[in-house]
């Protein structure tokens, strides 16, 4: 089970719960997958909802790989994830928030 004071968000992979988590190892994998010059670019791209499925699909298996999942986009892209295109932006989108933030902090 995800631990959201860790960052940590729970994503289902053909019915199996993974853990997905943005440590700086993932962090560096995204931005060099996504071409960010740096973390503010890529945090402002997600903000101004000027992102595409390419950037979801990239933020969300950096955050399965720093969870521990050994997988890659193309194995993301032969499995079902549970809940969809929406759950996975949704995510994505919980992923970046819980990296930048401290917990109990508004």
């Amino acid at each position: 089970m995800a631990n959201p004071f860790t960052g940590e968000v729970t994503l289902h992979l053909d019915g199996v719960p993974h853990v997905a988590k943005l440590t700086l190892g993932a962090l560096a994998e995204l931005e060099d997958q996504l071409g960010a010059g740096s973390l503010i670019e890529m945090i402002a791209r997600f903000e101004s909802h000027k992102f595409s499925t390419r950037d979801v699909l990239m933020l969300v298996v950096a955050g399965l790989r720093g969870g521990g999942w050994q997988g890659t986009a193309a194995d993301l892209l032969k499995v079902e994830i549970g809940g969809g295109p929406l759950v996975a932006a949704k995510v994505a989108a919980m992923l970046l928030a819980r990296a930048f933030s401290v917990p109990g902090e508004s």
